[in-house]
């Protein structure tokens, strides 16, 4: 059984193409009936969408074997909360289509998403709401956001940084949130029943921000280099032992041929 991430994995940060073995380790675990969830931290499309753009460039996921934190986030945030929203303006776009109330004047919640260019004056509005009482949410918690050949502090960092600057305690919608994947679980269980966390495989670029909180619930953890990090010697010497991966592969087709032979 595997859980698979998809940016930084299955396809690529510049062109958002499939990486080498994405599109033959999905027709694999097809072809032998494999359960299986592809479980992305995607905000920027509706999930619906960004789905059908993964099936469009060859990728041939089952809706019902696909997760991402929109399809929670009501679960962690009622659509009767107002809320600053703070990310790129897809993103925004996107919780405005949800039926999401944007209030910049005394939200009840910070929700935070990734974009590269956050300002200092969006900091300081967002740590005046949290010292107001404002809950503090993260879509995801990555470590590292990659675009365009650079590298940039993830929600996680954000998060921290926050958190640190507030005192106040933040919850997570996505990855590596107990939540989510226990949602991913109990949709991989309509595929097998008795499924538990340590059958599973969790295939991700993002150490930290995936594959901790996965290795916490038990699960076996492989990370692959075709994503935030360019080299292993980058995070791996750093990691706490008990965050440390069980396998290290330069990208899913490596992946493919070792960990899902016949």
């Amino acid at each position: 059984m595997v859980f698979i991430d998809v940016q930084g994995t299955l396809i690529d940060d510049v062109h958002k193409q499939p990486i080498r073995g994405a599109i033959a380790l999905i027709d694999t675990l097809n072809a032998r009936q494999i359960p299986y969830m592809v479980i992305t931290n995607n905000t920027k499309r509706a999930s619906k969408d960004f789905w059908y753009y993964l099936k469009s460039i060859g990728l041939n996921i089952p809706q019902a074997h696909y997760l991402d934190p929109l399809m929670t986030l009501e679960s962690v945030m009622p659509k009767t909360m107002t809320v600053a929203a703070y990310g790129a303006q897809e993103f925004l776009d996107v919780l405005s289509a949800m039926g999401y109330e944007l209030e910049y004047r005394n939200p009840q919640a910070v929700l935070i998403a990734i974009k590269e260019d956050f300002s200092a004056n969006e900091y300081a509005q967002m740590i005046d709401y949290l010292l107001s009482g404002a809950r503090l949410i993260g879509m995801h918690e990555t470590s590292i956001y990659a675009k365009n050949g650079r590298r940039y502090p993830g929600v996680g960092a954000i998060l921290k940084l926050l958190e640190f600057a507030t005192s106040q305690s933040y919850e997570v919608v996505g990855k590596p949130s107990s939540a989510f994947y226990a949602e991913a679980l109990r949709r991989l269980r309509l595929q097998q029943a008795d499924v538990t966390y340590e059958d599973i495989r969790i295939i991700s670029d993002d150490v930290k921000g995936d594959l901790s909180g996965a290795a916490a619930l038990g699960m076996r953890t492989i990370f692959v280099l075709s994503g935030k990090y360019q080299n292993a010697e980058e995070i791996l010497p750093y990691l706490h032992e008990d965050e440390r991966p069980d396998g290290v592969y330069a990208d899913v087709f490596e992946v493919l041929k070792v960990e899902l032979q016949e």
